[in-house]
């Protein structure tokens, strides 16, 4: 690690733990405000990767990993109203899904860096939110997965209702899934104008300011 990367490292430090925080608040009924801001971690992986490569990107990623690991352990400290704001499942499938979507983006942006320069970003941000939402809301909230945490109470996320409100019968954390995927895959799309133009920007300057 260089004083180059410090940036990035303390960008992905930032929305790791804004993320946490968001996440405890209501945007609507299949939101929260954590998802807006948790698919800005694919951005800064993406840039790590274009601009200093797979390496580099990997150390941010671990970096996110071990605050998100941090925040996860003091969430289960604090009590809200139906008990601590992070259970043991929500832990175990947000650290899951973070490092395992956050490394295939890096892999597959790697294999795909020499093409189009949008085809990177895009594809990898693509499949790595896609992997991180089904890992996380399945870990954190199916019955298939009630083993990790049989004390845990998620009857409320597999309650049967119309999916996002309209659709067809489905347990709630499907419909919370289906709305986080919707919102990771817009703004993947909207990312790629910052993405453009941060890179041209370091093209132009050879520094990452």
């Amino acid at each position: 690690m260089t004083r180059a990367h410090l940036p990035g490292i303390l960008a992905m430090a930032a929305i790791v733990v804004a993320s946490n925080i968001l996440v405890q608040h209501l945007f609507g009924q299949w939101l929260t405000w954590g998802a807006f801001t948790y698919p800005l971690a694919f951005l800064v992986t993406d840039l790590m990767n274009r601009i200093y490569g797979a390496g580099p990107a990997r150390t941010v990623v671990f970096t996110g990993f071990i605050v998100g690991v941090f925040c996860s352990l003091v969430g289960t400290q604090i009590m809200g109203e139906f008990g601590p704001l992070v259970t043991f499942r929500i832990a175990i499938g947000s650290g899951i899904a973070f490092l395992t979507a956050q490394l295939l983006d890096v892999g597959i942006f790697s294999a795909l860096r020499r093409g189009v320069w949008w085809k990177a970003p895009l594809a990898s941000t693509l499949v790595g939110s896609s992997v991180d939402t089904a890992l996380f809301f399945s870990i954190a909230f199916a019955a298939q997965f009630s083993f990790l945490d049989p004390a845990g109470d998620v009857t409320w996320a597999n309650e049967v209702l119309p999916l996002l409100g309209f659709g067809p019968a489905a347990p709630l954390w499907v419909s919370l899934a289906v709305a986080d995927w919707g919102v990771k895959l817009t703004l993947a799309l909207i990312a790629l104008v910052p993405f453009r133009l941060i890179v041209a920007r370091v093209d132009r300057s050879g520094t990452l300011a």
